[in-house]
């Protein structure tokens, strides 16, 4: 009865231990290249962690409704590699963020570049990828 046991206790460590792990999708799985974004807001927060950074950017509307946007930026380590520093952001600084929309969240985008008051724009690792046209052989 023992030997039956053990692989039933090691077969349930594994799938709890698994459980909090995400699947990596790609961008296009999540995000819609045909619906691009332009928020210009305050950083209300951001996550400097792995997979991906997370910047939260507050959009005040026109009729002064705020909206909460949350941006996915590339792995930390993607974003240090373009010139990042975990102090580059800080809640409260201004920003304009060009992306691409969610499927099925309208508040929630892949960013591209983060242009910071000053006119610094950054690279925001972005996990798109347009493959260039081909070029003809004629």
């Amino acid at each position: 009865m023992k030997a039956y046991l053990t692989p039933v206790i090691a077969a349930a460590a594994l799938l709890l231990w698994s459980a909090p792990v995400r699947a990596h999708h790609p961008f296009a799985a999540e995000f819609d290249k045909d619906k691009p974004v332009h928020v210009t807001g305050t950083v209300s927060k951001i996550d400097w962690a792995n997979p991906h950074a997370v910047l939260q950017v507050d959009e005040k509307g026109p009729d002064g409704h705020m909206t909460n946007w949350t941006f996915e930026l590339g792995s930390p380590n993607a974003l240090t590699r373009r010139g990042w520093k975990q102090a580059t952001l800080k809640t409260g600084d201004e920003v304009t963020v060009d992306g691409w929309v969610a499927r099925g969240d309208p508040h929630r985008a892949n960013a591209k570049m983060v242009k910071m008051a000053g006119g610094k724009e950054l690279n925001a690792a972005s996990s798109y990828y347009d493959k260039p046209a081909k070029k003809n052989s004629h």
